[in-house]
């Protein structure tokens, strides 16, 4: 794995935004097409969870999807739907309309112990020493990262006052940067890091898992970080340690990551979809600023994604993904007894 990564998720910067499978805007019979399948998948009566990809009927859009679910597997790793006219998915509807859209990409898993499958990230204001605080609902910056599924996706439906910038950079072109600048800290990101288990995963067992940042296994590269975990263990002491090269390696990542020639900065927009697959692609958010009124402040709504055409894991990933098969159903948290 010391050599080059000549993969089409290998983007630099801007040159995200030329690629063909970046950016879709739909057009007013989609819109027309969408709102037929949610009044439909309504119609049912059924919880969203039971909601199939074959309950919410795309009879054209449907391709449109599936091009995009071969893409975060094969061509850049990150897409964007725009055009979705959000006012006209109020309430309940428009996460049935997400739910929908999601279940032609894959399969929700679960995002919390209690099994929820669709998360809102908003500032819930719980306060810093709240045992249900975690990164999506604060409004602070956070570091570039990974989540524990093949794809993330996230609609938005109010923005901030100001900030909430989204900040995403290819992993396969900053594993390329780290092997032309700092060579000798690539294979340190190939060994197994400390993760504890995450405050909110109360279903899991063990208390942490071990797995690399960047691997290869049978001819597929991934990359998987989440470093607040990884610090959470180096300060128990009743796990690994961090070394001091494991360190250096973390902290010349993140300042690769920091690059604008390796990174793009957008702002989603009310209506805009953005799909991430997390083997190609760390993302981050910035700080924001929110409105006071309760119904204008900054709402996204988020789930994560194992999709049928997923690529196969090294097996240390198994301890907290589940399954490392390509195709599997992986990824998410246990849900608690």
């Amino acid at each position: 794995m010391d050599e080059r990564l000549d993969i089409p998720a290998a983007w630099c910067g801007n040159e995200l935004f030329e690629r063909e499978d970046w950016l879709y805007t739909l057009d007013n019979a989609e819109v027309v097409e969408l709102e037929s399948a949610v009044n439909g998948a309504a119609a049912l009566g059924r919880s969203l969870d039971t909601i199939t990809r074959e309950d919410f009927v795309l009879p054209t859009f449907g391709r449109v999807l599936a091009r995009v679910q071969n893409s975060l597997e094969r061509g850049s790793g990150a897409s964007m739907l725009r055009g979705l006219p959000i006012e006209r998915f109020s309430g309940e509807r428009a996460r049935l309309l997400f739910w929908g859209l999601a279940r032609h990409i894959g399969t929700p898993v679960s995002q919390s112990a209690n099994g929820d499958r669709s998360f809102s990230v908003r500032d819930e204001r719980f306060g810093a020493d709240d045992s249900r605080t975690r990164g999506p609902n604060t409004r602070k910056k956070l570091s570039f990262h990974t989540d524990r599924c093949d794809v993330i996706a996230f609609l938005c439906r109010c923005q901030a006052k100001s900030g909430g910038e989204n900040f995403v950079v290819s992993s396969a072109s900053l594993f390329n940067a780290m092997l032309f600048r700092r060579p000798e800290l690539v294979s340190v990101l190939r060994q197994p890091f400390a993760y504890k288990r995450h405050n909110v995963d109360g279903g899991n067992e063990l208390l942490f898992c071990e797995q690399p940042i960047f691997s290869m296994f049978e001819g597929h590269f991934a990359a998987n970080f989440l470093r607040v975990l990884i610090e959470r263990a180096d300060a128990d002491p009743n796990l690994p340690n961090l070394t001091p090269i494991q360190r250096e390696a973390m902290d010349a990542l993140e300042e690769l990551a920091e690059d604008p020639a390796l990174h793009v900065t957008f702002r989603q927009e009310p209506g805009d979809i953005l799909f991430l697959n997390n083997w190609v692609t760390l993302h981050r958010r910035a700080e924001f600023v929110d409105h006071e009124d309760l119904e204008r402040r900054r709402h996204l709504l988020r789930i994560w994604l194992s999709v049928p055409n997923s690529r196969p894991l090294d097996p240390s990933f198994a301890a907290n993904y589940g399954a490392t098969g390509a195709g599997e159903i992986r990824g998410g948290m246990r849900a608690r007894n």
